[in-house]
């Protein structure tokens, strides 16, 4: 009975989805084909004779929207979805406003100064927590165009995370996951110093997750939300779409 009390006080907390909507015209990599979508197919319809009912089926990739990668999407034989369990990723939320910044710089990469920043006004980013960053990316969702904001040549220039600060988080501050509104982890200018996603990678090769496209940080407080990531039980998947929101007092 009292994790029910404990659920009536929470249903009075304010709740935000942190998911982007998906439909057939919604974006995703380029590399992954034109036909790697089909949401909604109707294969069993209301006026079937043996049972009025509608069957459909959803064809989709693991990067799909508001995602979460696990570390065998970029190393062979790693941790895939299978490893992480309904409780893994019920976890303190933090979150890191850089968007008047990337307002300014739409290739800004969050830097230590932006972090000790944070942690002067917030306090310590607590081990075992989410840390996610906030750009007001999700804002340019669903145009795939201002998502990467290509420029003429068909280069991308987004926001992300910088090498500095991920490995600090992990390594110094000891988080559990980290996320962001943006298609990829890195910011563009830092893919284009290492040739490479290489903040994306770190993150993978050291057995950790990460939340890509997230929507309404900004509707989340700094420090003391709890956010929630569900993802469909399939072994062997290297990323799947999520339903992620955090829950604050």
């Amino acid at each position: 009975m009292s994790l029910w009390n404990e659920l009536e006080k929470w249903k009075n907390y304010r709740w935000v989805d942190l998911t982007h909507s998906l439909d057939n015209e919604s974006p995703f990599w380029g590399g992954i084909g034109k036909d790697a979508v089909e949401l909604g197919k109707v294969v069993f319809d209301y006026e079937e004779e043996m049972l009025s009912c509608r069957i459909q089926t959803f064809k989709f990739p693991g990067q799909f929207g508001t995602h979460i990668d696990f570390p065998v999407h970029f190393t062979p034989n790693a941790a895939a979805a299978d490893e992480w369990g309904p409780h893994d990723l019920a976890l303190p939320l933090v979150v890191v406003d850089v968007s008047e910044k990337v307002a300014v710089d739409p290739e800004y990469a969050v830097t230590m100064e932006d972090i000790q920043a944070h942690e002067a006004e917030h306090g310590e980013i607590p081990a075992g927590s989410f840390v996610a960053l906030r750009t007001d990316w999700s804002k340019r969702w669903p145009d795939n165009d201002a998502l990467n904001n290509f420029d003429a040549e068909g280069g991308e220039h987004a926001p992300g995370w910088s090498m500095e600060v991920i490995k600090f988080l992990y390594e110094e501050r000891g988080i559990y996951a980290n996320g962001h509104e943006s298609i990829d982890t890195d910011a563009s200018k830092v893919a284009v110093e290492y040739d490479d996603l290489a903040c994306e990678r770190y993150v993978l090769d050291n057995g950790h997750v990460q939340v890509e496209l997230l929507d309404n940080l900004d509707q989340v407080p700094a420090t003391g939300a709890v956010i929630f990531v569900a993802w469909p039980r399939i072994s062997g998947a290297t990323g799947l779409p999520v339903r992620a929101w955090a829950v604050f007092e």
